[in-house]
């Protein structure tokens, strides 16, 4: 018997856990003396009684981070990405208990440079043992190891729907072996068999084998779903039900909370409505346009103002009402890419555009045209990441012909977007256009996290250099 097989005959869940937090507690110290053979070349400070304080505080800290924010939870649907970003979330909670008290306990002999190389030790090791560790599992779950075997009851959109999500990478460890359901539309094609009605479930998982079972029933069968959770509950089954939302929204972005004991259901997730995450794209905003203006503006502004006034007459600067977050107008900055013109604010930019002058035909091409939104984003009514604004005259006229056109409006228009890293710029011609640009404005809205606007920052500028066939 192979070492994969003796493991998959143990449950070895209950002890992850423990394990999890020992490996983590292990790492972290690792990390602690190798921070002081990196500052030192010697662990002779460790004796130090400051030293000493804030080693216990930071094993202690962990261990409490987390057992309350529950960072050993391994969905076995969920991205890398995720788990990645939580560790980040808790790893920065760590380093600003730790700065307090040190700064609080007034620890001189704490070397804060030794501090850097601990955390971005500590970093690294985490980084590493969550990548290896998520690739174990795909490993043993790719032998056909570490297996939960699940059946469904609904052979409808919303059962078919998660058999997709459970089944779309064999890494993720489910079997599907089939679906269950009374009344099932002939014509309606399911992607694994009917394995019978919902009178046959217990004959079925009396005689094989089966883990999870997922409810897709309509809340009209509310005798039939507390039927089968007993049923499970018998046979130690778990039960988990798939909401019937498409009674209320097609969304396939919808948020629970409670209020109390009351569930509520919201149309979309929105992680910018948070405090902390809102605070955390603030300070980001203003330290990265702050950078920008003063170490990059200078340099091309006088450049640029002398080239936009010699290529033709009129203003350096051009600005125009735009349409801002809950849908507020604003004043829009950029260098002036047109000769001055009537038609400005009503007619977009088209290829060959006569009125696009010859520099600012470059200043398009490579974005530099936008530099000045920096100070829309220093005077809070921009950010550098988000749904690009647009002209009042489209907000109007598109708002009438997309039905979600305003939710783009929820956050601040940005610099740069999620649609235009993928090519949703410059000139709409058809409506399928726009509403393209409208869907991936509102996904990167319900989707948004640090590292997202660090990748589209980062795709921007690889853009202007690979070239972009809508860059006019």
């Amino acid at each position: 018997m192979s070492i994969l097989q003796n493991l998959s005959t143990h449950r070895l869940s209950r002890y992850f856990k423990l394990c999890f937090l020992i490996w983590d507690i292990v790492l972290l110290n690792g990390a602690i003396l190798l921070s002081f053979l990196l500052r030192y070349d010697s662990l002779a400070r460790l004796d130090l009684k400051e030293v000493r304080t804030i080693t216990l505080l930071s094993n202690l800290f962990w261990i409490i981070i987390l057992l309350y924010k529950d960072d050993y939870r391994i969905i076995r649907v969920e991205r890398i990405e995720t788990i990645l970003l939580r560790m980040v979330k808790h790893l920065t909670i760590h380093i600003a208990l730790i700065a307090v008290f040190v700064t609080v306990l007034k620890f001189h002999d704490i070397s804060r440079l030794r501090l850097v190389y601990f955390y971005l030790l500590f970093f690294i090791l985490l980084c590493i043992s969550r990548l290896l560790f998520m690739k174990l599992l795909k490993y043993v779950r790719y032998k056909g190891y570490n297996f939960k075997s699940v059946v469904i009851i609904g052979a409808n959109d919303a059962g078919v729907n998660i058999h997709r999500i459970l089944s779309k990478d064999l890494t993720y460890g489910y079997r599907i072996m089939g679906f269950f359901d009374d009344a099932v539309d002939p014509f309606y094609l399911i992607p694994k068999p009917l394995l019978g009605g919902v009178d046959d479930v217990e004959d079925f998982i009396i005689a094989n084998k089966v883990d999870e079972m997922y409810i897709a029933l309509h809340i009209d069968h509310i005798k039939r779903i507390k039927q089968l959770t007993a049923l499970c509950e018998r046979h130690m089954i778990r039960i988990k039900f798939i909401p019937d939302f498409q009674q209320y929204t097609r969304s396939r972005k919808v948020e629970i909370t409670f209020y109390e004991n009351t569930p509520v259901l919201m149309l979309r997730k929105e992680p910018l409505e948070g405090t902390i995450n809102l605070l955390l794209k603030k300070t980001f905003d203003l330290i990265f346009s702050f950078l920008v203006i003063v170490l990059i503006f200078p340099l091309l502004f006088p450049i640029l103002a002398v080239l936009i006034k010699l290529d033709s007459p009129g203003p350096v600067f051009f600005k125009q009402h735009r349409s801002g977050r809950e849908n507020e107008t604003f004043f829009c900055l950029k260098f002036r890419t047109m000769k001055v013109n009537k038609f400005s604010d009503k007619i977009q930019a088209t290829k060959n555009d006569k009125r696009v002058t010859k520099i600012g035909a470059f200043m398009r091409k490579t974005n530099l045209d936008e530099l000045p939104q920096f100070l829309n984003v220093l005077w809070g009514t921009m950010s550098v990441v988000g749904p690009r604004p647009h002209m009042l005259k489209h907000t109007e006229q598109y708002s009438e012909l997309i039905n979600n056109y305003l939710v783009r409006h929820y956050a601040k228009p940005g610099i740069t977007g999620w649609a235009q890293v993928n090519g949703l710029r410059g000139e709409t011609k058809k409506l399928i256009e726009m509403k393209d640009r409208v869907d991936h404005d509102i996904w990167y809205i319900e989707n948004w996290s640090l590292l997202l606007d660090l990748k589209i920052i980062y795709l921007t500028v690889f853009n202007v250099f690979k070239g972009e066939e809508k860059a006019y």
